[in-house]
């Protein structure tokens, strides 16, 4: 798997059903032919599966989410650089709204020419991302993205409120008992 991989999971999530390859690669500013290696890569590891009778592929929810909550840290560890502008990101984005305060302290974001805050730079899953969510608004597409972000960056409290809040998105309730 690829950082890249999880990103073009989360815009399957996102998009539901009706989805094309092209239309990923556009709203994922992606080569098409990334976004064929990303599919090709998320059927091998188990974590989509293939479309059957005309229907669209679907992503194993419990097993992305399994992946996400125990090994992206360890995979695809965050990075923090110094000041610049940018997307809000982690804690800082409006899904941790009245949950977490974020105090004095820079906020981790997205590094963007074009984004609406300041703080300190975390590198995203993969380096189109923050012209992604600011080009294709997609809120449950940010609001995966930044839960994830939280869950490879954050203290203890913000990671286990990512996680509680991640699972919600996805629908589940236990991961370990949707993997049977």
């Amino acid at each position: 798997m690829k950082p890249q991989d999880v990103v073009i999971a989360f815009k399957i999530i996102a998009k539901h059903e009706g989805w094309t390859q092209n239309q990923l690669a556009v709203e994922l500013c992606m080569s098409q032919s990334e976004v064929s290696a990303g599919l090709k890569r998320l059927q091998e590891s188990g974590l989509l599966m293939p479309a059957i009778n005309s229907q669209s592929p679907t992503m194993k929810l419990n097993l992305l989410a399994e992946f996400i909550l125990h090994g992206i840290r360890y995979v695809f560890p965050a990075k923090l650089g110094g000041l610049t502008r940018g997307v809000a990101t982690s804690y800082a984005a409006p899904v941790f709204k009245d949950k977490i305060v974020s105090g004095n302290d820079p906020i981790p974001v997205w590094p963007y020419v074009d984004g609406n805050a300041k703080g300190l730079a975390l590198e995203p899953l993969y380096p189109s991302v923050s012209k992604s969510v600011v080009q294709y608004p997609d809120e449950l597409f940010y609001e995966l993205l930044v839960l994830t972000d939280a869950i490879r960056s954050g203290r203890a409290r913000e990671k286990n409120l990512a996680e509680k809040l991640l699972l919600k998105k996805l629908g589940i309730k236990n991961v370990e008992r949707e993997r049977k």
